[in-house]
This record gives structure tokens, sequence and C-alpha cells, in this order.
């Protein structure tokens, strides 16, 4: 495994409504990655634990909720490693696109 790609995503929503709007568009965040789709996830609490399959590899995810930030960590394998700073990239783009109005 690689070190993982950890992000802040900013937000004036509250906790609750942040959660309802991932909940919803968590699959979104598989686009992030070539092929990728989500395999699996669980809320444990306000942490939204989930799996996304890309490119034959699977990638451990979570986004934990807070008050006005969700912090976002991706764990690649080595495999998709020279990927990390463009997933990074786009991770800090859209991840604020997760918590818009749905």
């Amino acid at each position: 495994m690689t070190e993982p790609i950890v992000t802040d995503i900013p937000h004036q929503l509250g906790r609750e409504e942040a959660r309802r709007r991932l909940d919803e568009g968590v699959g979104d965040i598989a686009d992030l990655v070539p092929g990728g789709m989500v395999k699996d996830r669980r809320w444990e609490g306000d942490t939204l634990y989930f799996v996304v399959g890309a490119l034959g590899q699977t990638l451990d995810c979570r986004l934990e909720v807070k008050d006005e930030v969700v912090i976002a960590t991706m764990t690649l394998p080595a495999f998709l490693a020279p990927f990390a700073g463009k997933i990074r990239k786009q991770l800090q783009k859209q991840g604020p696109k997760l918590l818009e109005k749905r």
C-alpha cells in the first residue's frame, strides 16, 4: 500500500445534511479513478467506509463527516500509486461537488 491521499472538504451544511448528501453521491467518487466503481459501503457513526474497484485493484476509502469539514481518505494500492497526484487533484476539485444540493 502507498501513503493514503487525505484531503479536507469544507462545508457549511452541518453534519446531518453533509451525511445525507454524501450518502446520495458516494458513487461519484468512483469517477475520480479511471474505470472506478463503488463495490461496498457502510456507515459507522459519522464515517462512511467504502471500497472503489478500478483496473482490477481496490481502493479503501473513508469520508469522516465533521460539523464543518469532511475528511476524505483514499488508500491506493501500489499499482495505482503513479496516479496519486492526479487522483488527489481531482478529489480536491470534485470533492466539494459531492456536497452540492441533491
